[in-house]
Parts: C-alpha cells; structure tokens; sequence
C-alpha cells in the first residue's frame, strides 16, 4: 500500500495507527502541509479535496482509485484485513465506538486543520494568537465531550471500549497527540490521559506517532 501523508496529520497518524494495528506492509510519500504541497495539482489529481491522507491499495481494483478520508480508510482497513478487528461485534457497541471516534475526527479536528486556520488569517484577517486560542478552545472541547462519555460509562475499560483497541482508541490517540502539539493542557480529563498512554505503549502507536516520522522536528540535543 502506498500512503500520502505528512508528520504533523492527525488525520494520516489514524491511518498508519490501523496500518501498524493490522501489520500491513506500506510505504509513505511526504506531502507537506506547512508548504502547501496539498493544493498543488501533483497531489490534487490524487486527492481532488487537497487534504491528506489518501491511501492506494493494490487490490487489483480496475479503476485504481485511491481511497481518502480518514475514517473511511480505517474501515475499508477494517473490512479488508478484520484481525485484530476494530469494531466490536454487537451493533450497540459498535455504535458507541463509532460515536466517540467522531467526537474527535468530525467534530474537533477539522476545526483546527490547516485550511481553517489559513482561512482565518488570511480572508478574516485574525492574528496568530486569537487563532491559537480558536485551536485550543475546540481541542478542550473534545476533550471534555471525551472524558464525559468514557468517564460515566461502564463499558470503557483499560481502552475506550473494553480492553482491546478499537477505532475510537486510534481517534482519541490522535486528539490527545493533537492537544499536546497545540500546548493544551489536558490535566483535566484523566481518563482520556489514561487511555492515551495505554496506547502510546503500544509499538502500533508508538511507530505511527508524529513525532517519530521523517521531517518530524526532533528534540534538542
């Protein structure tokens, strides 16, 4: 498989997370974001969106068509190679993980993603701090709407869902990475703390991290 991705995407760190989970063999070509590499035509005639990660498999597919957005990718994954399986069997269940993922994919992360924070230097003309402020307010709220649900309910477990990895554990990792890039204290919210570090001592997410990427900035010393 080939992925199109960059060290800072939360967004391509769920996807090598499920690749990592599943032992499928990739290799990743860089596109970078801070240089705008997304909106060139060179990576639109992959992704027409211009956002990352796009994903081809060689499955023999006759239109050799890449797949994108991240959840959608982690499915596919899921179907395509079900062991270790990412969803949990009962519908009920199934639904919760799903949901909790999409607090963090769907409604925190695209509000803090590098065509919003363009958009609002550049067309509405806000400084660098109110557009921190803008990023950090809307990862806390993740974060609470996180640690509400999983911290109320008897069916989160060492991870989201029990005590196996599922989508929303490869959602929160990403959120909770997100908040430690962008400098947001998460004190508050132990139990999402908690579950992000039990992933973090997994090699599948350990690997995948941003940090551990090429072109990652790496620490003084």
């Amino acid at each position: 498989m080939k992925l199109y991705g960059y060290w800072r995407s939360l967004a391509t760190f769920r996807v090598r997370i499920a690749l990592n989970l599943k032992g499928i063999a990739h290799e990743e070509a860089i596109v970078d974001l801070q240089k705008g590499e997304q909106l060139q035509a060179a990576y639109r005639s992959v992704n027409p969106q211009g956002v990352l990660p796009s994903l081809f498999d060689d499955d023999g597919a006759a239109d050799g068509a890449p797949l994108f957005q991240s959840l959608a990718i982690l499915e596919y994954l899921d179907e395509t190679h079900p062991q270790p399986p990412l969803l949990p069997k009962a519908a009920r269940d199934r639904s919760r993980v799903r949901a909790l993922a999409l607090i963090a994919a769907a409604d925190t992360h695209p509000l803090v993603v590098p065509r919003i924070r363009n958009y609002l230097e550049q067309e509405l003309g806000v400084a660098e701090p109110a557009r921190m402020a803008w990023c950090r307010h809307w990862i806390a709220q993740g974060c609470a709407a996180l640690e509400a649900n999983l911290a109320a309910d008897p069916r989160t477990g060492r991870f989201c869902h029990g005590d196996s990895v599922t989508l929303a554990d490869v959602c929160l990792a990403g959120h909770m990475v997100g908040a430690k890039l962008f400098d947001v204290n998460t004190s508050a919210y132990p139990t999402c703390e908690r579950i992000r570090d039990a992933c973090l001592a997994l090699d599948a997410f350990a690997k995948a991290h941003p940090l551990a990427q090429p072109g990652a900035p790496r620490p003084a010393g």
